[in-house]
């Protein structure tokens, strides 16, 4: 698996969007949103609401907090 950054597209909440992550990230965040039982757009979608950044940027400190168990 290759380590640096890709462009992945995706659509949420009915609008096209990409997000910029490296594989290792990429792989995180599916496995979160398969974990959750959620879609993820769902997911992506979610963090999206609470960002206060760039999307790329809050899902890696999103995958971040998840991983030490911050809520």
């Amino acid at each position: 698996m290759g380590t640096g950054p890709k462009k992945y597209s995706l659509t949420i909440q009915g609008h096209s969007t990409s997000l910029t992550l490296e594989p290792i990230f990429w792989q995180a965040l599916n496995e979160a949103a398969a974990s959750d039982g959620k879609s993820l757009a769902a997911l992506v979608a979610e963090i999206d609401e609470a960002r206060t950044t760039n999307l790329s940027s809050a899902v890696r400190v999103w995958l971040f907090e998840r991983a030490i168990g911050r809520p």
